[in-house]
């Protein structure tokens, strides 16, 4: 979608966090992570109106009478920094807007719901996870979804990268793992559950293959019904798998079980 912005000054999203002294955050945009880091003041997170703007796509930013006003399919947004205000379609909040070094910064969950979309606090990003008005899926659940996705699986086949995946959403289902696809990932109640958590691995980027095997995941897509675990046997003997859970099927280099 295309925005056309006439940049003053856009107010910047707040994103609550514990309170604490200023210090660089990183920031997802529909899990893609971003090159700029955002800063964390006083349990707000700040980041450049233009890179947020480029994150999310097709805006034009100038400077109109000391405010930015972005027009786009969507509508109209100006930023007034004098007044720390803005305004959408009509609507206007407060949010703190400043310019640094020829730099304008806002409230990072405050502009992103005026405008239709969400940011959360992350703590397994330590940053913000923002899902844009347009997305299709999650800005946390694509992020980490891919992640363990290309970790536990980078060069199986699609039908295996997606049995991963799989696993993860049978787990978010059953009462027995947590509920979420991000705490599941790095749930540690019973140990940690993913290799790829442990080595590091997890925070690497994801290979295009698993973000499509975590798209089509998240849409749905199914090739092991009900499976809650699985294991390489040519890196691991998967003792306690084998011992307790029932087999399902083998895919690529993994055995799944129920």
């Amino acid at each position: 979608m295309k925005r056309a912005i006439f940049c003053g000054l856009l107010a910047a999203l707040a994103l609550s966090v514990p309170a604490r002294a200023e210090r660089s955050v990183r920031v997802q945009v529909d899990g893609q992570l971003l090159p700029e880091t955002a800063r964390l003041e006083q349990g707000t997170t700040y980041f450049s109106l233009r890179s947020l703007l480029d994150a999310m796509g097709g805006w034009t930013l100038v400077w109109d009478n000391g405010a930015a006003v972005a027009t786009g399919e969507d509508g109209v947004l100006t930023v007034h920094p004098g007044t720390d205000t803005l305004t959408y379609n009509g609507t206007t909040v407060s949010g703190n807007v400043y310019v640094e070094d020829g730099r304008t910064y806002v409230p990072l969950r405050t502009t992103v719901q005026l405008l239709g979309g969400d940011a959360q606090w992350d703590p397994y990003l330590d940053g913000a996870a923002v899902t844009t008005a347009e997305a299709e899926h999650d800005a946390a659940d694509l992020y980490w979804l891919s992640r363990i996705i290309s970790a536990e699986s980078r060069g199986e086949p699609m039908e295996g990268q997606i049995a991963v995946g799989n696993v993860v959403l049978n787990r978010v289902a059953s009462k027995t793992f947590p509920d979420t696809i991000p705490t599941v990932v790095f749930d540690r109640q019973y140990a940690v559950q993913f290799e790829p958590v442990s080595n590091g691995t997890v925070y690497d980027p994801p290979a295009a293959s698993s973000v499509e095997a975590a798209r089509r995941v998240l849409n749905g897509e199914k090739t092991v019904e009900g499976a809650l675990y699985f294991y390489a046997p040519a890196l691991s003997p998967g003792t306690w798998i084998v011992s307790n859970r029932t087999y399902l099927t083998t895919i690529g280099c993994h055995r799944f079980f129920l």
